[in-house]
């Protein structure tokens, strides 16, 4: 399995498939998962001719798990190396939730040198936390119920997420998949305990409004109304306004994890995007 011995000596696990010389699409995972959760975009995008990209934030699935630097500012600095290694250049930038938040402060940060198009799919920008100039943010009480659960008892929080409101499973009528939740579970187990507990501050409490008046590219903007875990009050519709060339789709109905649940939908859009 491929890795990527990083400047601080972690070792960044990465996914590299389709045609090695098509167009590049890269992936950015949400919390606390790994890339294993792009599996049905990256197969379907590279049995299209493409080059899809994926990795194991650090802490995460099969990348090192460090002490410190589970922060967003190491996450797109791994990011930067990873994408120097593979020679990633006029591509497109994928990030669902964290991975959201992950693909924002990347172009704010490192530019959009390497990159023409973005989605952000369910993604946290510009701001979870609720506060006095962001009434529509969660409060942080919220938050901190997870670092309980956590502290309390991680392997059941970890199946309690995924069998309610992270694909919706708890609305009425909702058809539940036992593999969905079995696989998100094993993902977030793989996850360290210090990575995946320092990440619901990063990913709660980071703001990235100023990243995404930065990004000068085209960002389409997917995000389904009945989002549990990222509202999309207080997130996609404020990050499509934000973003200089954003372009919002709602789904009607959609939970926060749309490209696992509308598969085909996601895919569908993501090529036309892609493609236009």
């Amino acid at each position: 399995m491929p890795h990527l011995k990083l400047r601080d000596g972690a070792e960044l696990f990465y996914k590299d498939w389709g045609n090695p010389n098509g167009a590049i699409v890269t992936f950015s995972h949400g919390w606390p998962l790994s890339s294993d959760n792009w599996e049905n975009q990256m197969v379907f995008l590279a049995d299209h001719g493409f080059r899809v990209i994926a990795h194991d934030r650090r802490g995460h699935g099969r990348s090192t798990q460090t002490w410190d630097g589970n922060n967003m500012e190491t996450f797109v600095d791994d990011l930067e190396e990873l994408f120097e290694h593979l020679g990633v250049k006029n591509a497109v930038m994928v990030g669902h939730s964290h991975g959201g938040g992950e693909v924002t402060r990347y172009l704010g940060k490192h530019s959009t040198k390497r990159f023409k198009k973005a989605v952000l799919v369910g993604a946290v920008p510009p701001l979870m936390l609720k506060t006095d100039l962001n009434a529509e943010g969660l409060d942080k009480s919220v938050f901190d119920s997870f670092r309980q659960a956590m502290h309390k008892d991680r392997a059941q929080f970890f199946l309690d997420v995924p069998s309610g409101p992270f694909f919706g499973f708890n609305r009425p009528g909702a058809q539940k998949s036992e593999g969905q939740i079995r696989s998100w579970w094993q993902q977030g187990m793989n996850t360290s305990f210090k990575s995946a507990y320092d990440s619901i501050k990063d990913f709660s409490e980071t703001d990235f409004t100023e990243d995404l008046k930065k990004i000068n590219i085209p960002v389409l903007v997917l995000h389904g109304d009945d989002d549990q875990v990222v509202p999309i009050q207080a997130a996609g519709l404020k990050s499509a306004k934000l973003l200089p060339q954003g372009k919002l789709k709602i789904y009607k109905g959609g939970s926060h994890a749309i490209h696992n649940i509308n598969v085909d939908d996601v895919n569908k859009d993501l090529l036309e995007f892609i493609k236009a």
